[in-house]
């Protein structure tokens, strides 16, 4: 049963950060837009990636790291500190997450304030974040 929670974790996990990745992406078009036209397939790309990819990815990778993690029972948890760090850069990403859907809000309004340069930085963060799981998971330090 681990493994499959593993297996499916690790698929929500790279559809989760597929939209973490493409999100911003759409933001640096979307900023650079200029004609109705554009903004407004800009605004519906943003919502359907945002709630029917990236959130339902984020939510079902929270649901079977968690189920690993009560399968793997207290005692465990507690002495695996490279979990505990892992956990906290997850908790980061979450955080990341909903900014990310306050930004797809404001672009709905049309009250985005930021250029695209703002957006491309934005774009690296989760990379830094999915660099630091990926090795805490596999090293284990």
């Amino acid at each position: 049963m681990y493994l499959w929670l593993k297996s499916l974790h690790i698929i929500s996990m790279v559809t989760w950060f597929a939209g973490l990745f493409y999100l911003p992406r759409l933001f640096v078009y979307h900023a650079q837009s200029s004609d109705q036209i554009s903004i407004e397939r800009f605004k519906i790309m943003e919502r359907k990636l945002y709630r029917g990819i990236t959130t339902p990815g984020g939510v079902l990778t929270l649901i079977f790291g968690a189920s690993m993690i009560w399968i793997l029972g207290y005692e465990n948890f507690c002495a695996a500190r490279w979990l505990h760090y892992k956990l906290l850069l997850v908790a980061v990403l979450v955080v990341y997450h909903a900014y990310l859907g306050r930004l797809v809000g404001v672009f709905a309004q049309d009250a985005n304030s930021r250029s695209h340069v703002f957006y491309r930085w934005l774009n690296e963060f989760p990379v830094l974040i999915l660099v630091g799981a990926v090795v805490l998971a596999v090293i284990k330090p």
